[in-house]
C-alpha cells in the first residue's frame, strides 16, 4: 500500500505535543524546529519552536489517515484541490537538510518579483520557488511545492 506524507493542521502551540503523541502511537511524524533566543526583562533564553506554526507532517496510508484524528489537538489535514495534500519525500528531505545548513543569501539580478526561479544549490537545490523581493541584505522566496517563506540574509 502506498505510503504518503501529509500536511496536518494543528491547533497553536500545539506542534510538537501533536508530533510527540503521534510518534507514540507509532506514527512517523515529523514537526521542523527550530532554536530561538527569547528576550525577557531579566534574562535571555534559547527555546525550541516549530519552524512552521500550526504544521506536523504525518506518513501514512490512505486507509490510517483517520488514526491522527485520536490525539488532542489535531484540526484537520491540509487540502489541495479537493485532496488531502501530499508532500513529496523530497520536500521533508530539503526541510530537514535546510535545517541542517547555514545559509547565506542568494543575489537575484534581473527576476521580477513574482517570477519562478529554480533554486540552483543548497538543501532546495533543483526545487522552484517564487521570488518576492530582494531588500537591502535580504532575499525572499516561496518555495512553490510547500509554499514556505525563505527570507535568507547575506
Amino acid at each position: 500500500m502506498k505510503v504518503d506524507w501529509f500536511a496536518l493542521y494543528t491547533k497553536p502551540h500545539n506542534e510538537i505535543k501533536v508530533a510527540e503523541k503521534l510518534l507514540s502511537m507509532g506514527v512517523e511524524a515529523y514537526c521542523p524546529t527550530i532554536v530561538v533566543e527569547k528576550q525577557w526583562s531579566d534574562r535571555k533564553k534559547k527555546i525550541q519552536q516549530p519552524l512552521l506554526n500550526s504544521y506536523v507532517f504525518v506518513k501514512l496510508n490512505d486507509k490510517e489517515r483517520a488514526l491522527v484524528f485520536a490525539v488532542p489537538g489535531v484540526v484537520r489535514y491540509l487540502f489541495w484541490l479537493g485532496k488531502p495534500a501530499i508532500v513529496k519525500d523530497s520536500e521533508i528531505l530539503a526541510i530537514k537538510e535546510m535545517l541542517q545548513e547555514s545559509y547565506k543569501a542568494i543575489a537575484v539580478t534581473g527576476v521580477q518579483p513574482g517570477s519562478t526561479i529554480t533554486l540552483q544549490e543548497g538543501a532546495f537545490k533543483g526545487q522552484s520557488a517564487t521570488f518576492v523581493e530582494q531588500k537591502g541584505n535580504k532575499t525572499i522566496l516561496v518555495l512553490d511545492g510547500l509554499g514556505i517563506t525563505l527570507i535568507l540574509e547575506r
